[in-house]
C-alpha cells in the first residue's frame, strides 16, 4: 500500500493569531474560528500511483452519500484521477452550482499560470512633479503591513509601509531634501471598489474591504480585527505621512490629495510582496477575501483587461481557456463572496487535478495552500468523526448562506491520487451537517 506523509517547510510557519482572528467565510454560516495550525504549507506526497478504485464501488457509495438531506436538493460532485485526468466518478458533475470560496481555486490557478510563481506585487515612492513633492503608488498588494503588526512569525513575510517610508526618507535625505508634500496613486485598478453581486453586509461585517489598489493591513482597523476602514487608500496615504516625520523627513500640506504618478517617474524607494505562490497559499489556508480580490485584478492586468471585477473574471476565464478549462465556471469576483457565481464540480475537480499534477509544478502551490483536515485553515476544526483521514484529504471549503463545498486531493487506501469537488447550494438550515456530510464524502473518497 502507498503511504503517504505530511512535508512541514520551516520557511512556512504561521503565527495561530492570524488563524484564530480569521473571521468565517460568510457572517451568516456562524461558523467557529479554526484550531491554531502549526504550518501554512506542508504538502501532500505521494510514495507511487497504486491503482484506480472500483467505480460502481464507489459510485454507489457517493450517489448515496450525495442524497444526504443535510445537503439540500442541489448537489454535485466529481471525482478525477490525477495521473490521467479521467473520471471516476460523476454525479450531476456538470451543473453550476455556487462555489463560495472554492473560487479561490480558480483565481489562485489563473494567478499562477498567468503571473507565474515567482512575480511580486509592489509598492512603490516616486517623484512628484516637483523636487520636493512625492507620490505613494499602490501595487495592489493587500499584505502591506502597518506599524502595528501582529506578534510573532507570518507566513508569508509581508511587505512593510514603515520600511517604504524609511527607505524615502534616507533616499531624500541623500538628496538633500528634508520637508516634502505627498500625493497618493491608486489608479491601478478600476471600476468600482465593492460590485454590485456583493451582499451590502459583507464590507460593514468585515468580510472584505472595498478593494483599491493602495492599503495597508488589508484595510482592517487594526491587524488582527474584523472592522475594515471605510477608504484603504486614504487610510495607508495618512499612515505613510504620519510615518515619514519619523524618519527625519516632514510632510507639508493639509489633507490628503489622490492623483496619478506621471508616466517614467523617477522611483524613489519601493518593497516587494512575498511572491505569488506564497500570497496564493496564505489566500487559500486562510481563505484570505482580499488578498483573492488582489490576485485576480493582477491576472487582469497581466492579460491585459481593465484591472476590475469584471476585468479580473474575463481574465480569469482567458487563463483558464489557455488550460483547457473553456466551460463550467462563470465567476464574477475572486474571492467567491458573490452569491452570483457558477462553477460545475466537473471543472472545479480538473482544476485541481492539473494543480496537483507533476506536469504543472508551477500550478503546485494550489495544492500546498490547501488547508488539511484535522490539522490547518479552515479544515483544522473538521473531519472529527472521520479522524483516520487527517493529513490525508487536502482541500478547500466554501461557505456562504445555504451554501457548502469542499474541492481538494487525497489518495486512495491503494494509493491513488485523486482530485475531488463536492458541492451543494440549497442546504436547509442547520449548522454544521451539510459540512459533515461533505466530510464524509471526502473521507469516502480516501478510503475506496
Amino acid at each position: 500500500m502507498l503511504q503517504l506523509f505530511v512535508v512541514a517547510a520551516g520557511a512556512h510557519l504561521l503565527t495561530s493569531d492570524l488563524l484564530t482572528k480569521k473571521a468565517p467565510e460568510s457572517t451568516a454560516s456562524a461558523e467557529p474560528p479554526p484550531v491554531p495550525v502549526v504550518t501554512a504549507g506542508p504538502v501532500l506526497v505521494s510514495g507511487g500511483n497504486g491503482p484506480l478504485p472500483a467505480k460502481g464501488t464507489l459510485t454507489g457509495a457517493l450517489t448515496k452519500a450525495l442524497g444526504d438531506p443535510a445537503l439540500g436538493k442541489r448537489v454535485g460532485g466529481a471525482v478525477l484521477d490525477v495521473q490521467t485526468g479521467g473520471v471516476i466518478f460523476a454525479g450531476d458533475a456538470e451543473t453550476g452550482i455556487t462555489p463560495a470560496s472554492t473560487t479561490k481555486v480558480v483565481t489562485s490557478v489563473a494567478a499562477l499560470a498567468s503571473l507565474g510563481p515567482d512575480a511580486r506585487l509592489s509598492t512603490r515612492v516616486v517623484r512628484g512633479a516637483t523636487a520636493n513633492s512625492i507620490v505613494l503608488v499602490g501595487g495592489g498588494d493587500p499584505t502591506l503591513a502597518g506599524p502595528k503588526p501582529l506578534a510573532g512569525p507570518v507566513y508569508p513575510v509581508q511587505a512593510s509601509l514603515p520600511v517604504l517610508a524609511r527607505r524615502t526618507a534616507k533616499a531624500l535625505k541623500a538628496a538633500g531634501i528634508t520637508k516634502v508634500s505627498v500625493t497618493y496613486d491608486d489608479s491601478l485598478y478600476t471600476g468600482p471598489r465593492v460590485p454590485p453581486s456583493w451582499k451590502p453586509n459583507y464590507i460593514p461585517d468585515g468580510e472584505a474591504a472595498p478593494v483599491t489598489a493602495l492599503m495597508v493591513d488589508e484595510g482592517r482597523v487594526t491587524p488582527g480585527v474584523r472592522q475594515r476602514v471605510a477608504d484603504p487608500s486614504r487610510t495607508a496615504y495618512r499612515v505613510f505621512t504620519t510615518l515619514l516625520p519619523k524618519y527625519g523627513v516632514a510632510v507639508s500640506g493639509g489633507g490628503a490629495t489622490r492623483g496619478r504618478a506621471q508616466a517614467g517617474a523617477q522611483e524613489i524607494a519601493r518593497v516587494d510582496s512575498a511572491p505569488v505562490y506564497a500570497l496564493v497559499e496564505r489566500a487559500l489556508t486562510l481563505s484570505d477575501n482580499d488578498l483573492a480580490e488582489a490576485l485576480a485584478r493582477q491576472v487582469a492586468l497581466k492579460e491585459g483587461l481593465p484591472a476590475s471585477f469584471d476585468g479580473g473574471a474575463a481574465a480569469v476565464r482567458k487563463v483558464l481557456a489557455r488550460l483547457g478549462v473553456t466551460q463550467g465556471v462563470q465567476v464574477f469576483d475572486g474571492s467567491g463572496l458573490s452569491p452570483d457565481n457558477r462553477i460545475a464540480p466537473a471543472s472545479l475537480a480538473r482544476l485541481v487535478a492539473l494543480a496537483a499534477s507533476p506536469a504543472n509544478p508551477h500550478l503546485r502551490s494550489v495544492i500546498s495552500g490547501m488547508p488539511i483536515a484535522g490539522f490547518t485553515g479552515t479544515l483544522g476544526h473538521r473531519f472529527t468523526k472521520n479522524q483516520s483521514v487527517y493529513g490525508l484529504v487536502r482541500a478547500k471549503t466554501g461557505t456562504l448562506n445555504g451554501v457548502n463545498t469542499l474541492t481538494g486531493v487525497t489518495t486512495t487506501r491503494e494509493g491513488r491520487l485523486v482530485a475531488f469537488a463536492f458541492m451543494a447550494d440549497d442546504v436547509p438550515p442547520g449548522w454544521g451537517k451539510a459540512e459533515a456530510a461533505l466530510d464524509r464524502l471526502a473521507a469516502r473518497v480516501a478510503a475506496s
